[in-house]
């Protein structure tokens, strides 16, 4: 028994060459990518560069003449200093509160936008439209909503027990907190849905009616077909909206300006480089801020293990 499953184990583990379509697509693909990453790298690098090189002095701009090189000294205070792990906990807090609602909401509007026949289009439509609306409009938008004085949540919903008609949202933490998360989920939510939507539509409808042939509920197709076939499109949908929550910025700006401890990480880094002119720590938290990004797509891509190969049926 020991011999014959020593014998099978790597011929289960042992992964299938690439095909000459396969290789020749690669090929096509690092090409066509090319000119754009050149483009990219050309645009981006001197900035990242700058800043990384920035970093490492003590630069106040209205102080010029006062650059001292520290080192590593701005990483220690950001990276010891309660604030900065105060704000990289709100923005933890949203990006993961906003992009799970995201993916539900947006997942049943995917269903939606690829299922109904009568009027497609203009369902479609009006889906997406929050998410043609520029981000600092939608922020004024919701601060109205959510206003004290003129506001129409609170007359809306005040028959739930904990609104009223006196609710400051503004006025304490988790309160500003859910309005900030209320109008990125609104923003971004046609989006995600947009994504998934891509996904549905490469699902083989006769796998699905064999799978109602053969008894399955509508809740087993979808969880032993549909979310399996799906899970490349939906390991892009949380990569994208997940970096696009971990950065940010725009509501905060418009509806608190950070105030009731309601900072994110590009707010904190806004704060240093462009209200305190302090370009040294301002750099080093932006290239923290590009690391935590970094760190967090790997994290994503590894927890998927999705083989975009094998989702397109080559493997």
């Amino acid at each position: 028994m020991t011999t014959s499953t020593a014998s099978v184990a790597p011929a289960a583990t042992t992964r299938a060459p690439a095909s000459d379509r396969s290789r020749a697509e690669n090929r096509l693909g690092l090409r066509l990518v090319a000119p754009a990453v050149i483009m990219m790298l050309i645009v981006t690098a001197y900035p990242m560069l700058q800043a990384l090189y920035l970093s490492l002095f003590r630069y106040r701009l209205t102080t010029p003449g006062e650059k001292t090189f520290v080192g590593l000294q701005n990483y220690g205070t950001a990276l010891t200093d309660s604030l900065f792990w105060s704000d990289l906990f709100n923005t933890v807090v949203i990006m993961v509160v906003s992009v799970a609602i995201e993916l539900v909401i947006g997942f049943g509007f995917a269903m939606v936008m690829h299922r109904i026949v009568f009027a497609r289009g203009a369902m479609r439509t009006a889906i997406l439209i929050p998410y043609g609306i520029i981000t600092v409009v939608s922020a004024f938008a919701w601060q109205f909503a959510f206003s004290l004085s003129n506001g129409f949540v609170n007359s809306w919903f005040s028959w739930l027990p904990w609104i009223s008609t006196d609710t400051n949202w503004f006025g304490s933490h988790w309160p500003a907190m859910f309005a900030i998360m209320a109008a990125e989920i609104w923003k971004t939510t046609p989006f995600m849905a947009l994504l998934l939507l891509a996904g549905l539509s490469q699902i083989s409808e006769d796998m699905l009616e064999a799978a109602k042939v053969d008894g399955a509920t509508w809740t087993q197709r979808l969880v032993k077909v549909i979310l399996p076939n799906m899970r490349a499109a939906i390991m892009v949908a949380i990569l994208f909206r997940a970096l696009d929550a971990f950065r940010i910025f725009d509501n905060i700006f418009i509806m608190t300006k950070g105030a009731q401890d309601t900072e994110s990480s590009s707010f904190l880094t806004y704060r240093q480089v462009i209200e305190q002119f302090q370009l040294g720590m301002g750099s080093a938290l932006s290239v923290l801020l590009f690391l935590m990004v970094l760190i967090l797509a790997w994290l994503i891509v590894k927890l998927f293990r999705v083989d975009l190969a094998q989702a397109r049926g080559e493997a």
